[in-house]
């Protein structure tokens, strides 16, 4: 039952994730601030993975930029085909939780 969860957890994750990124070029402890005001709490250990692997897929890419309080950090951000991914996620999300209400009812 924990993998079930698990896998159901890590798509809306990457989902989030890009919704995210898709406002701005964000800093990956902005991402982690904006996740746990939504009150989804992720550790980094488990989002920079998902970041490797979305960048690894050509969903989103990243760019170095100077710091005033330490060294150069990774900004992120999303990619055309990541728009697309994204908007695609969107549409099956409206549609399953559509299906999974009127099925609970």
């Amino acid at each position: 039952m924990s993998t079930v969860k698990a896998q159901m957890r890590k798509g809306v994750l990457e989902m989030c994730i890009l919704s995210i990124i898709s406002k701005e070029e964000i800093y990956t402890s902005d991402i982690l601030k904006k996740l746990k005001a939504a009150e989804l709490i992720v550790v980094e250990g488990t989002l920079y993975p998902l970041l490797t692997r979305l960048k690894n897929g050509g969903l989103l890419d990243y760019t170095w930029k100077e710091s005033t309080s330490g060294p150069p950090r990774k900004y992120y951000m999303i990619t055309d085909e990541g728009t697309d991914f994204l908007n695609d996620l969107k549409e099956s999300w409206k549609e399953m939780t559509k299906s999974v209400t009127k099925a609970m009812k």
